[in-house]
This record gives structure tokens, C-alpha cells and sequence, in this order.
């Protein structure tokens, strides 16, 4: 990736961190850690936690059908976003490429997964190129809109089309949150649009460090 355009996407981030809301619940983590595995490593309680993540079917940038289990094979990163989207997810994907980076730099592989909620325009090919912008390692999903609506779903993150203008042209409000999934446990923690690169490869990290 272009760690010059990383960077300055970087820069920007705070004055964008309003953006869209995110559907997820939070308040302070106030329990026992002991009954936690992750318990350090967690800053934030997400209401309902157990029910975020699962199973889900799709197609991969390269044309493939796959499945969950295919794709998160090592600590992964989820976002759910969409290619013609012009802020927001190239802004945050930016922002999670200089986190596993940093991770990579300390000997632990993070892979960015990127699903689509605009599978209609986000084909195979279009994914891939805009996966190949961003990192080698990231990997763009794609799939029918019954499969991506599901994906979507599981992870209950939040998508509304607008209505396209004269030209055909139209954007997607969506939720924005970054998702931490291990092979082993699924979904473990979240990252909202103001978490910096550094306090998330700090976390992931942690997260890691605990599952092994």
C-alpha cells in the first residue's frame, strides 16, 4: 500500500469521526475479568456480544465461493463497507492497514477482510482493485445481496441505499465499526472511527497474545 496515502488519510480522520453511527451498545466494562479469557484486554462491554459474528457464505474477490471458516484463518479485521464510497471506508481501511502493519512490524499477522454492502457494484474485479490499493493481504467479499445482507446481519451492522441521482450514482449510510475476529472464538472486540492505529494494534495484540 501507498504508505504516503495511509498517512494522510490519516490526518483527516478526526474531522470525519462523527460519521455515521454505529449500531453497537457500550458502557464501561464492570465485571469480573476472571470469567474472561480477555478480560485485560478489554476497555468496553458491547451489549450482546455473543450474538455479533457467524457463520456466513460469499465470494471472494478472486471469484471464489467461501465460507467464514475459509476466510478467518488468522486474527482478521472485518469492515463492512463498499468501493464506491467516497470517504469514509477508504479512510478506515487506511486506518486498519497502519494497525496490522504496526502488528506485522512485531511478528503478528492480522488479516484485513473487507465485505461489501454493495455487492451489485462491488464485483469480484472491482474488489480486488480496491484491496490491491490498500494492502496485498487484505481480502475483498462480495456476493448476492440475500448473502452480503446476511453477512451483514450477523455482524449487525447497519446499511440503508440512497436513491440514486440522475446519473445512476448513488451512496450507501452505513455503520462503521472495525471488527476483531480470532479463528478460534469468532468476534471479540470492536473498533469505533476514532480508535487510533497504534491503541488498536495495542489491543489486538493483547487479544492475540491471550488466545495463544
Amino acid at each position: 500500500m501507498n504508505k504516503i496515502y495511509a498517512i494522510s488519510a490519516l490526518a483527516i480522520v478526526a474531522a470525519l469521526t462523527g460519521g455515521i453511527g454505529a449500531t453497537l451498545l457500550l458502557d464501561s466494562w464492570s465485571r469480573d475479568d476472571s470469567a474472561d479469557a480477555f478480560g485485560e484486554c478489554r476497555e468496553s462491554r458491547v451489549a450482546g456480544a455473543g450474538d455479533i459474528g457467524g457463520p456466513f457464505e460469499l465470494v471472494s474477490e478472486t471469484g471464489e465461493t467461501v465460507t467464514d471458516t475459509d476466510v478467518i484463518t488468522q486474527p482478521s479485521l472485518l469492515y463492512f463497507g463498499y468501493t464506491f464510497c467516497p470517504d469514509v471506508c477508504p479512510l478506515d481501511n487506511a486506518r486498519n492497514v497502519v494497525a496490522i502493519e504496526i502488528l506485522e512490524e512485531q511478528g503478528q499477522i492480522v488479516t484485513p477482510v473487507f465485505i461489501t454492502i454493495d455487492p451489485e457494484r462491488d464485483t469480484p474485479d472491482q474488489l480486488a482493485t480496491f484491496t490491491d490499493n490498500m494492502h496485498p493481504r487484505m481480502i475483498g467479499l462480495t456476493g448476492s445481496l440475500d448473502q452480503t445482507s446476511a453477512a451483514s446481519r450477523a455482524y449487525r451492522t447497519y446499511f440503508s441505499h440512497q436513491e440514486p441521482d440522475e446519473d445512476g450514482y448513488y451512496l450507501v449510510d452505513h455503520s462503521t465499526s472495525t471488527y476483531l475476529v480470532l479463528p478460534e472464538h469468532g468476534f471479540v472486540e470492536f473498533f469505533s472511527r476514532n480508535a487510533l492505529p497504534e491503541e488498536m494494534a495495542e489491543t489486538i495484540s493483547c487479544f492475540v497474545n491471550a488466545a495463544s
